[in-house]
């Protein structure tokens, strides 16, 4: 026979105490009379103390019913908010979510992905990384992503990467260069001048499609200056030590002294998303879920 108290117990016990009649709490719980009054009693075995004073007036709490009342309330209410909070963490309405970010996305729709994403979980933890593309993939690996939002995103084992979208380049100028007169360039058109370019250990794909857009156009750039960041690039741009191929997005980095030109039919460049293989976090699936609608292209 089983000697612990039950749940079930504590509920039936509640149901009496607080109608103070059998009959009405059995009606509340949905079950008949006489199993009720066989488990209260069991209960009490169990405590090893009377629970409720049987009267032809009816029935009252003992000092030990009032207190175990008290008591039960309480762990019921308990165990409801705990099965409440796994439901919740279960429906990725919880917990905690660690999203990575190349500089140039931010430029696109993802903060507005943020921003609808915070409003629909607001008791997810969400933690924001910027990490060049080669980093990303490092941290996602390791675990210390759990998702990644990477420009040009490289093929890597353990890593499932998908396009969310391509985006096509400009060029980014000098303020007063001698193209700026155009509205639109050709990438051929920039054969002569030194370029400002990223560091191809940040991404090497991203590097790569770079490169091989100049060359399909007839010519390798002269890369004269490396820059960390999209907006550290378009300042060294403006201040005359060089020129540049960009995404698109980064023409929404203002900055005085330099300027923007379509390049109609140039090469594509992509924003991707990793997840590691074997990943199947429901908060994950969300986050994708909000990100895709406002990315996707």
């Amino acid at each position: 026979m089983n000697k612990d108290i039950e749940l079930r117990h504590l509920r039936y016990f509640l149901a009496v105490a607080e109608t103070l009649h059998f009959t009405k709490a059995a009606e509340r719980l949905g079950i008949a009379q006489p199993p009720l009054s066989q488990q209260i009693k069991r209960l009490e075995e169990l405590v090893g103390h009377r629970l409720l004073d049987r009267t032809t007036r009816g029935v009252r709490l003992t000092l030990a019913g009032h207190l175990l009342a008290e008591r039960a309330r309480s762990t019921m209410e308990k165990v409801h908010d705990d099965f409440a909070q796994v439901r919740r963490l279960g429906r990725g309405e919880e917990g905690t979510l660690t999203v990575g970010f190349s500089g140039s996305v931010m430029f696109t729709g993802l903060p507005a992905a943020i921003e609808s994403y915070r409003r629909r979980y607001p008791k997810v933890e969400l933690r924001l990384r910027e990490f060049h593309t080669s980093a990303q993939i490092a941290a996602l690996l390791d675990g210390t992503l759990d998702l990644g939002f990477l420009r040009d995103g490289d093929p890597t084992d353990g890593i499932q990467m998908s396009t969310l979208f391509k985006e096509r380049f400009v060029a980014v100028l000098p303020e007063g260069h001698p193209l700026g007169h155009k509205r639109s360039l050709r990438v051929a058109d920039l054969k002569s001048e030194p370029f400002v370019l990223f560091a191809r250990r940040m991404g090497p794909l991203a590097f790569d499609r770079t490169i091989a857009c100049c060359e399909r156009n007839g010519f390798r750039p002269n890369i004269v200056q490396d820059a960390p960041q999209w907006p550290t690039l378009v300042c060294l741009v403006a201040a005359g030590l060089g020129v540049s191929l960009a995404p698109a997005c980064v023409a929404n980095v203002k900055v005085r002294g330099a300027v923007y030109r379509e390049l109609p039919g140039a090469c594509r460049t992509t924003v991707d998303l990793g997840i590691k293989v074997g990943t199947d976090l429901i908060l994950t699936r969300n986050f994708v879920e909000v990100a895709r609608g406002r990315l996707a292209k």
